[in-house]
């Protein structure tokens, strides 16, 4: 038992440290590479997704996980039995899917972001277009090939949300248009809305980096474990919780964006610094779904950064780096303007309140796709009507529509249903945070951060893949996903901010 597990373990590092060199060869092409470069990083990211595919389809692996499925396994650890359990998912995964396709799908990924980001720079969909059918192609084969008995677009869903389906997302997500559209709508008809004009203006973008990342590094981020850089969506990426790359867009005439992308990345980057990587290389270590992935970015970036402790915190820091802006204005007035709720085009730069709508229509049109409702041709026009219906209002271009998102570019899809899932599971935990630590808010006005910091990494970072998120959910917060939690909390807090009986 034990020289198989070895064995394994030494297989599995093999293959985490292949991972990691592609996922730093993917930063580097968002971040540095030359645009130039794009066709030959394609080649190199396949050449290496065919080795990394070698190495997860290896006879001899799954040899030794059919050792270890044939032993008994109760006198392992809990770390060891996930790393086995794991493993075997995974190889199971891979051993379903051609060597060609897998390298197919790595090459279009690469050549189809440099087509994306030409696209939206050029606002023509119709050059990006044939990169999207031709991942629709490929993801149907590959969803065909993994989980034959599924829908394709539960088998992709699946790969971000583990164990979630259409069935399980469908009717919470017609919950919250139900409760979120006729309230968008109250917020709108409001006369007394906020003040948001010192929030517009000049913002020099040496400052906005300057304080982007003293709070980057005030509510925990390592920068001797990682660095923050400039492309053009933002993300976190990097090879290893002690190389967590983060990234945000600047704009001059508008901090808050940026600033508030660089905690957003930075809530992903201190679940990955956090992880628990002294158990090795190895499944057990990494982060779970994308959905639990995301609670933790909105957590620090929608329940601390967002509410009035924080703002009463950092207003005096954001008043000395920005004197013009803030000269006369008050920090009630500023926490008002900073939870402005209007609907817009942009997904990342979306309030709270409209933001699960962005991502109902993402997940509409997905599902419209993969069930061939929808074709991509008629993206664009479907794209405005959805964001008319939801939001009242018309994108003037793609470029603010259908193609300001990269996920696409890349193949991810069913990864979008994970925003909304993570904003619900983070309302969730905040919520017994404050049960289980009273004096939370106290400390966030203090600045005081690291008991936060303590209670996630303790919570969630350092569980690893042990648990299923459900049961990660049940064991912080004591019951499953609710998302009365969710809509309560967007009521409460809005019906505040306007005024509203």
């Amino acid at each position: 038992m034990n020289q198989h597990y070895q064995e394994l373990v030494q297989k599995l590092e093999e293959i985490s440290h292949l991972s990691g060199v592609m996922s730093t060869l993917g930063w580097d092409q968002e971040v540095m590479m030359p645009i130039g470069a794009n066709e030959a990083r394609a080649k190199q990211m396949s050449a290496l997704a065919g080795v990394l595919h070698e190495r997860m389809t290896d006879p001899a692996l799954g040899d030794c996980l059919r050792e270890l499925r044939e032993k008994n396994t109760d006198t392992l650890g809990t770390v060891e039995r996930c790393n086995i359990h794991e493993a075997l998912r995974s190889y199971e995964l891979e051993t379903k899917v051609p060597k060609q396709l897998v390298q197919e799908l790595t090459e279009l990924s690469s050549l189809g972001h440099g087509n994306w980001v030409t696209a939206r720079q050029e606002n023509r969909f119709a050059d990006f277009a044939p990169v999207l059918k031709r991942f629709l192609s490929l993801k149907k084969e590959w969803a065909h090939c993994v989980a034959p008995e599924s829908q394709p677009y539960d088998a992709n869903i699946d790969l971000f949300e583990r164990g979630t389906t259409m069935a399980m997302i469908t009717p919470v997500f017609d919950r919250l248009k139900q409760e979120l559209i006729p309230f968008i709508h109250i917020i709108q008809e409001q006369v007394n809305q906020p003040d948001t004009s010192f929030l517009q203006g000049h913002f020099a973008v040496d400052r906005q980096e300057a304080l982007a990342r003293r709070i980057s590094r005030d509510i925990g981020f390592d920068f001797e474990k990682g660095r923050m850089d400039v492309s053009v969506h933002p993300f976190c990426g990097g090879s290893h919780p002690t190389d967590v790359r983060i990234t945000t867009r600047y704009k001059k005439s508008n901090f808050i964006d940026s600033l508030y992308a660089v905690i957003h990345e930075t809530g992903h980057a201190l679940y990955e610094q956090g992880r628990p990587y002294a158990w090795g290389d190895v499944p057990a270590s990494e982060s779970l779904t994308m959905g639990i992935h995301e609670s933790q970015s909105l957590f620090w970036e929608r329940m601390i950064a967002q509410g009035k402790p924080f703002c009463s915190h950092y207003f005096a820091a954001i008043r000395e780096v920005f004197p013009d802006n803030f000269q006369n204005v008050t920090i009630d007035a500023f926490y008002r303007a900073l939870n402005t709720c209007k609907p817009d085009f942009i997904r990342v730069e979306a309030d709270e309140v409209t933001y699960p709508l962005h991502i109902i229509l993402r997940y509409e049109i997905e599902r419209g796709l993969f069930d061939d409702t929808m074709q991509v041709d008629e993206l664009p026009q479907i794209w405005n009507e959805l964001m008319q219906k939801y939001l009242g209002i018309i994108p003037p271009s793609d470029a603010l529509g259908v193609l300001q998102d990269s996920h696409w570019s890349s193949g991810a899809f069913g990864y979008f249903p994970s925003y909304t899932l993570g904003a619900m599971y983070a309302c969730q935990f905040y919520r017994t945070l404050l049960r289980e630590q009273p004096d939370t808010e106290d400390q966030i006005a203090a600045g005081n951060f690291a008991p936060i910091k303590a209670w996630l990494n303790d919570k969630i970072h350092r569980q690893g893949r042990l648990h299923t998120p459900q049961e990660l959910v049940r064991q912080v917060t004591g019951e499953s996903l609710n998302p009365d939690h969710f809509i309560d909390h967007l009521q409460h807090k809005y019906r505040d901010i306007y005024g509203l009986g």
